[in-house]
């Protein structure tokens, strides 16, 4: 509720149906974009959580938290989403199950529906009072981070898995040798 400041000025509610997506982005690929397109069908504006924020290099999370958000942000312009629909927030874990919703609303303008399809984000909101939205799936076998980082660091195609301007975007940052540099072990078989 605001006010104009002024002593019988009416308060109005500034509420936005504004829903919430949560994912590492480790990197950000088509099937991301999808669900965020279905999800924005659905609320005027999409909090998009960047999880995990405070992991980077390691195999399962090359990338820096900054990295995921200029990733998200580019590939939803270059798909043509209006800016004003959306809002990125990294939110590092806190592992502990208990307080990690009350982590993410921390961090986040408030929002009403949580849309995903991953049973521990799912329960944990559910259990927190919010309406849990079911996505509908894009291509989900082919359409995975862990299946991009396995192409990358086996030098093979990847590239039409992600948003040109991810693509664009990892190859500028060397972020393929990155990985590959990541996957490698010093053990001894």
């Amino acid at each position: 509720m605001i006010n104009a400041g002024y002593p019988h000025s009416k308060q109005v509610s500034i509420m936005v149906n504004r829903g919430l997506y949560v994912g590492r982005f480790q990197p950000f690929h088509l099937g991301h974009l999808d669900a965020i397109k279905y999800a924005l069908k659905n609320v005027d504006e999409l909090v998009i959580v960047i999880g995990s924020a405070q992991y980077s290099h390691n195999a399962n999370n090359p990338f820096t938290a900054g990295e995921r958000l200029f990733m998200v942000r580019q590939a939803l312009l270059e798909a043509g989403v209006d800016d004003s629909t959306f809002w990125i927030v990294p939110v590092p874990d806190v592992h502990l199950h208990m307080l990690w919703v009350s982590a993410v609303e921390g961090y986040t303008p408030k929002f009403k529906a949580v849309y995903s399809n991953e049973p521990l984000t799912k329960r944990l909101f559910m259990e927190a009072g919010y309406e849990v939205k079911t996505i509908p799936l894009f291509e989900r076998k082919v359409y995975t981070s862990t299946v991009v980082r396995e192409k990358m660091v086996k030098d093979d195609s990847w590239t039409g898995f992600v948003p040109k301007s991810v693509s664009d975007f990892i190859l500028e940052i060397d972020g393929v040798n990155r990985l590959r540099d990541l996957a490698r072990t010093d053990r001894v078989c």
